[in-house]
């Protein structure tokens, strides 16, 4: 149980830090530094967030591919 807690701790950290990064390549950056710093943010996030629907079905596939492994080697 206690290994849950911490799991789903470190989930919610790492998702609440995403707004911080910096998810711009060098183009997209001298593009949002013409734009402005509103335009910018959006951008920023806009990036960050297309970026999390891979993420979120590597992370299914790979739930799924160690749940099989785990119940194959029972």
């Amino acid at each position: 149980m206690m290994k849950k807690i911490i799991y789903l701790c470190c989930v919610l950290l790492s998702a609440f830090s995403v707004q911080l990064a910096n998810a711009q390549c060098s183009i997209c950056t001298k593009t949002a530094s013409q734009l402005g710093q509103g335009p910018a943010s959006a951008l920023n996030s806009a990036i960050i967030y297309l970026a999390a629907a891979p993420f979120a079905v590597m992370g299914y596939i790979g739930y799924k591919w160690w749940k099989n492994e785990k119940n194959i080697n029972k």
